[in-house]
């Protein structure tokens, strides 16, 4: 047996399934990005949270983007911490039925996805095609992989140590559970990590008794991806890993513990020891959603115990503010606060845009006095960060902390541009619709209406963005931008054809009409800009849009 020979297509194919489940994951959020967005967010019951989690857990190939998706949407109050539990444990049998469907004999099917997927990405003229070409791309080089590595393991299969080897693993289960926990946590894939578990038992290198604490391992290390990613979070969103990983924990401990006692595990389903393995890691995911259901609850007092809020923020009618002036020194640490007073700039855009259309539609002095305050809130935590950011520059930073720092300043520019926005425009129309100016048209306020969900949806992507700096949601924020235009064009083109059929309504309101147009779509691009950073970072930002040059 060539032994180094052996490592490099082994480690050659490993690469491959790390890069295909990363393929797979990028074309699915490019191709359908808004839709993945809404259906994390969407919440509702826990059957129905951990179905959504589920549903986009196959499609991203991955519980880990779930999990961070749902972290975002928790911090911004869009999600419940029992719902947000849910999710996550419906995305760990999502990844799990995953890995169940993979380990079928499809070897025949990766050449037709590689050829087809490759064409289609690369010769397809709409980019949803372009993207869903990508995914289907990623799925028959994942194929291929694990091809690769089938063949890379068949001297190790053949090898007079290998029966040392695992006889001397065998003999210590809790070290392989941990081993296999930190190799998961290290891929950052626990699809991966598992895929790799079963098809080494396909040929004959890990039997059962090796395999089970490496599934139960896999399992554990898949919680230790979301909660260190999330490390940086505000509390709302390091809950949810925290809890999915305790939930993981306690039910691989009880299982563990069984297969100390020496418990059988032949009762498996399967005929040999890889399909044991797989059916293994589906019916602890499965089962783990049914008590998950149950216990969400009681899991989330406890999770809330051991992640108070800090002091003060359960006070809802005061804000207090992170900038601390002791960090200042600190570069990190004084970034991080600014990050948070930032996103709490956000929060307030988020408050003060949402009742803006009622406010106009049926207008009192008392609701438009309240938004103009909170356009004053607005003013005042920019004023604050840019004075403190500027403090924090004077001081010795890395090239990635001042790169930080403009990002900071920059979203808090825009931030307050789009209160002025809904002050001066759309408070103003409030004021105008007050002081006695006609209504809007049916069609007309239906349209404006449209236009209004669509940029109070990007409103909040740029919150979740600011605390989870995920490519996704950039993209997601990107493609909005363009929806909004694609209202603006329709609302403009369907107002002047309603002017010029004559319709009184449409004549009365013509002016306030065009203006809320024009100050939503403004709103919209300033919080847009919020994006580009991340899209560089990953390429996925052209810096113009001319042609070039001849």
């Amino acid at each position: 047996m060539n032994l180094p020979a052996v490592v490099l297509e082994l480690a050659a194919a490993t690469v491959l399934l790390l890069y295909a489940v990363s393929l797979v994951k990028k074309g699915v959020e490019a191709a359908s990005g808004d839709m993945v967005a809404r259906t994390v967010g969407g919440g509702g019951g826990r059957l129905r949270a951990a179905l959504y989690g589920c549903l986009v857990a196959i499609a991203l190939q991955s519980s880990t983007a779930v999990a961070m998706l749902a972290a975002g949407f928790a911090i911004s109050g869009a999600l419940a911490l029992d719902a947000g539990l849910a999710v996550l444990l419906g995305a760990d049998l999502g990844s799990a039925l995953v890995v169940k469907i993979l380990s079928f004999d499809l070897h025949w099917l990766a050449p037709l996805l590689i050829a087809g997927g490759g064409l289609l990405h690369l010769k397809a003229r709409s980019r949803k095609a372009v993207e869903a070409g990508r995914a289907v791309l990623g799925i028959g080089l994942l194929l291929l992989s694990l091809q690769m590595i089938g063949h890379a393991t068949l001297p190790l299969a053949q090898s007079p140590l290998l029966p040392s080897a695992i006889a001397f693993l065998g003999k210590d289960a809790l070290t392989v559970m941990i081993l296999a926990g930190i190799f998961t946590w290290a891929l950052h894939s626990s699809v991966a990590a598992i895929l790799l578990i079963v098809t080494f038992a396909a040929k004959g290198i890990v039997p059962l008794d090796v395999g089970i604490p490496l599934v139960l391992g896999v399992n554990l290390g898949g919680g230790l991806i979301a909660l260190w990613l999330t490390r940086g979070l505000p509390v709302e969103g390091r809950r949810l890993p925290l809890g999915n990983l305790l939930f993981r924990a306690l039910f691989s401990a009880a299982l563990f513990a069984l297969f100390a006692l020496h418990a059988p595990f032949d009762w498996l389903p399967g005929a040999a020891v890889a399909a044991k393995l797989v059916n293994l890691h589906v019916l602890f995911n499965a089962a783990l959603v049914l008590l998950g259901l149950v216990g969400c609850g009681l899991m989330g007092r406890l999770v809330r115990l051991l992640m108070p809020e800090a002091a003060g923020e359960g006070d809802l009618t005061a804000h207090v503010s992170a900038l601390d002036r002791s960090l200042i020194e600190k570069p990190a640490q004084a970034l991080a606060a600014a990050a948070r007073e930032v996103l709490h700039m956000g929060n307030l855009i988020t408050r003060m845009l949402e009742p803006v259309m009622t406010v106009i539609q049926s207008p009192t002095p008392e609701t438009v006095a309240a938004l103009r305050r909170i356009d004053g809130d607005i003013h005042r935590a920019h004023s604050e960060i840019k004075l403190y950011i500027a403090a924090v520059n004077r001081g010795v930073l890395t090239e990635e902390q001042s790169r930080r720092g403009i990002e900071l300043t920059e979203a808090a520019i825009h931030l307050e541009y789009a209160g002025d926005v809904v002050a001066k425009s759309l408070l103003q129309m409030a004021q105008e619709r007050l002081d006695g100016a006609g209504a809007f048209s049916q069609e007309g306020w239906r349209e404006l209406m449209l236009l209004h969900g669509a940029v109070f949806s990007n409103v909040r992507l740029a919150a979740n963005l600011l605390v989870s700096p995920d490519p996704l949601i950039a993209r997601e924020m990107v493609r909005q931008k363009e929806h909004v235009r694609s209202l603006v064009e329709t609302s403009s083109k369907n107002h002047l054809e309603r002017l010029r059929q004559g319709v009184a309504a449409s004549i009365q309101s013509s002016d306030m009409h065009l203006e809320i147009v024009r100050a939503l779509k403004e709103v919209n691009s300033l919080v847009t800009t919020m994006a580009y950073p991340r899209l560089r970072e990953t390429g996925d930002l052209l810096e113009s849009r001319l042609v070039p040059a001849a």
